[in-house]
C-alpha cells in the first residue's frame, strides 16, 4: 500500500508544494530531446513530469499505485497523448513499447523487497524498445541520511499554512533501510505519514539489472551528469539498456 502522503487525498494535494525541485525534471526531460518518443513514467505521482513530456509532443503513459495521486494528475486539463494507469511498477504490463522508461522522485526506494526490485526492472526490460533506455535514481547509501534529513518547512496552501516536520522513527532496522515519519500540521488536525525506504547499493542494483536482462551503461552522481562517487555523491542515477 502507498504511504499516507500518497494515498490520503488531503496530503496528495500538498505533494507538489513540497517537491518543487527542477534539476531532476530538467535532467529527465533532456533525455527525450529530438524526435517525439514513447515515454513510460513509473511512479508518476501527480503527473507533473508526465504532463510536461506530453506537452512537448511525446506519447506518455503515467503509472502509479496511489489513486489519490492520479486523481490530482487528472484534475487539470489533459493532453490527448497521455494515459494514466493505476498499478504498481512491478505489476504493470502492456502491449505498448517505449523509447524511454523513467522512475523519478526516488520512487525506486519504495521498492523494499528483492521481488519488487527485480520485477520492476523486468517491467522495464519487457516494455523497452530495442534501442530504448531506462533511467532512474536512488540515493547513495554511503551518506548519513539521518542527519541530512533533519528537516521542517511550511507550505502555503489555499486553506492556509501547513507545517511539515520529518522525524526518524526506527534506528534499529537493517543498514540498508531507513524509516521516518512526516507530521503535517493543519489548522484542524495533524496527519502523519510513515515511510520506509530501501537504500540498495550500486552493486546490488547492477546484479538485479543483470537478472532482469538489462545492462547498466552509466551511473551518474548528480543531475549535471557527473560520475558517481561513493564517498560524496548524493544520487545514484542509473541508465540501463537491453543486453
Amino acid at each position: 500500500m502507498p504511504d499516507r502522503q500518497f494515498s490520503d487525498p488531503r496530503l496528495a494535494d500538498l505533494y507538489d508544494l513540497g517537491n518543487a525541485g527542477s534539476e531532476d525534471r530538467d535532467f529527465y526531460l533532456s533525455l527525450a530531446e529530438g524526435a517525439h518518443k514513447d515515454v513510460l513514467d513509473l511512479g508518476c505521482g501527480t503527473g507533473l513530469l508526465s504532463k510536461t513530456f506530453a506537452e512537448r509532443g511525446h506519447r506518455v503513459v503515467g503509472v502509479d499505485p496511489a489513486s489519490a495521486m492520479l486523481d490530482v494528475a487528472k484534475r487539470s486539463p489533459q493532453p490527448a497523448n497521455i494515459e494514466w494507469v493505476e498499478s504498481t511498477s512491478e505489476a504493470y504490463r502492456s502491449d505498448r513499447m517505449f523509447d524511454l522508461i523513467i522512475m523519478t522522485g526516488h520512487a525506486f526506494q519504495v521498492l523494499l523487497s528483492d521481488h519488487q526490485i527485480l520485477h520492476t526492472l523486468q517491467t522495464m526490460a519487457q516494455h523497452l524498445k530495442p534501442e530504448g533506455a531506462a533511467v532512474f535514481e536512488t540515493r547513495n547509501p554511503g551518506l548519513d541520511w539521518d542527519s541530512v534529513w533533519a528537516r521542517a518547512y511550511t507550505m502555503e496552501t489555499l486553506q492556509g499554512a501547513v507545517r511539515a516536520t520529518r522525524r526518524m522513527t526506527d534506528s534499529s532496522r537493517a543498514p540498508d533501510y531507513l524509516s521516518f515519519a512526516w507530521d503535517y500540521h493543519f489548522a484542524d488536525e495533524i496527519l502523519t505519514s510513515d515511510s520506509t525506504l530501501r537504500f540498495a547499493s550500486d552493486a546490488e542494483i547492477l546484479n538485479f539489472a543483470n537478472s532482469a536482462g538489462l545492462t547498466v551503461t552509466e551511473i551518474m552522481g548528480d543531475w549535471d551528469g557527473s560520475a558517481f562517487d561513493r564517498a560524496t555523491s548524493r544520487e545514484m542515477i542509473f541508465k540501463l539498456v537491453h543486453k
